[in-house]
């Protein structure tokens, strides 16, 4: 579980690129795109909540 904890947005973000990878080998680039941008923000934000927890 603390692998979990410390892990979770890492796993969510490798998830969401492996989305858009898929989406772009299966020819519908632009949804590719969109959702190219998910993992950087999940990344994002999981910086700023830690930093907020920290506190």
């Amino acid at each position: 579980m603390k692998f979990i904890n410390t892990w979770y947005p890492i796993i969510i973000a490798f998830i969401a690129m492996c989305y858009s990878i898929g989406l772009g080998l299966f020819g519908f680039t632009e949804e590719a795109q969109y959702s190219a941008h998910w993992a950087g923000t999940i990344l994002l934000f999981a910086i700023a909540i830690r930093q907020r927890r920290a506190r």
